[in-house]
């Protein structure tokens, strides 16, 4: 997984990019990023499937906030990124969310 971030010296969002490998994603037809800031709500945020198999998607946040989320693979399988800024445990205590800093 993979994520970029763009700033802007005169908006107050961050462009980020979000990215699942052709490793990953030739395993799965659909890609979804929830979190937070969508109230962990699976159709919206869809990442597109690439011709290689990976998944993309550019969203823009407000910057100076941090925000958690996951992706959720086929409807089922949640995954995180390690390329996050952190992880932090859930408040149900039995996994974790990867945290985004802006």
């Amino acid at each position: 997984m993979s994520i970029k971030k763009q700033y802007f010296k005169t908006k107050d969002v961050v462009k980020v990019t979000f990215k699942i490998p052709k490793e990953v994603g030739k395993n799965y037809k659909n890609a979804s990023l929830v979190g937070d800031f969508n109230n962990w709500n699976h159709k919206k945020n869809k990442l597109k499937k690439l011709k290689d198999g990976s998944f993309s998607l550019i969203e823009e946040f407000e910057k100076g906030k941090e925000y958690q989320f996951r992706y959720l693979l086929d409807g089922k399988d949640w995954s995180n990124d390690e390329d996050a800024d952190k992880n932090v445990t859930t408040h149900f205590g039995d996994s974790k969310n990867s945290v985004l800093v802006l």
